[in-house]
């Protein structure tokens, strides 16, 4: 069907000077284009429905670009589900931690006290406007397979702040007597390129650091915590000061701990595998340039 056929090409591409399409938009453009004399939004609705077709949906995307994204990609994913890295397999000793830092968590004094939830449906109210009260950062480390977290608030990142996050796990046991303990990282300025496996591996002998792959964050655990974090603790924004910031956190922390369990990871090499045999069928001569 025409209409259908129009709502799978972008605007742009019919000199509509839209972003993306929605049912009245649709519904001119059919009409201007002459594919029908008149026709409804929800008939255009109703018609896309039937075949899934949402075209005022979009999903974000970034497309692989580092070009050894497979080997670090699967050897994170061989960690997670706890199989062979690089020919070794895991022992009973071994652990492995995903860390990170949250910037510029900011402290927004609203002008206004929030009123909480009442009866008749009325929900909680907050004040639109705030004051700064300055920002943190917050920077954590998640045992996958035994739902430990640590975690530490700081005035900035940095390599200064992170050490002081593995030293505060590796500190402590099982960490310190660890066979390995594998560090999951992104690649962030605090715990990028061989300096930053040089200088914490030398500092911890049983410290192994695993980069991610370039614009892979997605990879890592820790963002999965970082994201209930933002929805249960900073969702609205309405704090005192950074010391009641800090307090929750860390207390909220103390309390996910204790009610968490692995995160059910499915997602696994053969599934890498496929997604990136699919990009390159694809996207071949992207592909080859990644």
């Amino acid at each position: 069907m025409a209409i259908k056929a129009l709502a799978c090409e972008l605007p742009a591409a019919n000199g509509v000077p839209l972003a993306r399409w929605h049912a009245p938009d649709l519904a001119r453009a059919a009409i201007e284009q002459g594919i029908v004399a008149s026709i409804s939004d929800t008939t255009i609705w109703r018609w896309l429905s039937a075949d899934a077709i949402r075209p005022w949906q979009y999903r974000s995307w970034t497309f692989p670009r580092d070009p050894d994204f497979a080997r670090k990609a699967g050897r994170v994913l061989d960690l997670y589900h706890r199989r062979r890295l690089d020919g070794e397999p895991l022992g009973r000793r071994d652990f492995v931690v995903c860390a990170d830092e949250k910037t510029s968590i900011q402290a927004r004094v609203r002008k206004h006290a929030t009123a909480p939830p009442a009866p008749r449906g009325r929900a909680m109210r907050i004040e639109h406007e705030y004051g700064r009260g300055g920002a943190l950062a917050y920077l954590a480390a998640w045992d996958v397979h035994r739902t430990k977290l640590f975690g530490r608030c700081e005035p900035s990142t940095g390599i200064e702040p992170f050490g002081r996050l593995v030293g505060q796990v590796m500190g402590t046991e099982p960490y310190a007597s660890a066979e390995r303990v594998f560090w999951i990282v992104d690649n962030g300025s605090s715990h990028r390129g061989r300096a930053s496996i040089d200088r914490l591996q030398g500092a911890w002998s049983n410290l192994v650091l695993v980069h991610l792959p370039v614009h892979a964050s997605w990879l890592n655990q820790i963002e999965t915590y970082f994201s209930i974090v933002q929805r249960k603790v900073l969702t609205p924004n309405d704090f005192a000061d950074l010391v009641e910031v800090e307090a929750r956190l860390l207390d909220f922390q103390d309390h996910y701990e204790r009610i968490a369990r692995p995160f059910e990871w499915k997602f696994t090499r053969a599934d890498l595998d496929a997604v990136l045999a699919k990009i390159q069928g694809q996207h071949p001569s992207m592909a080859e340039a990644a």
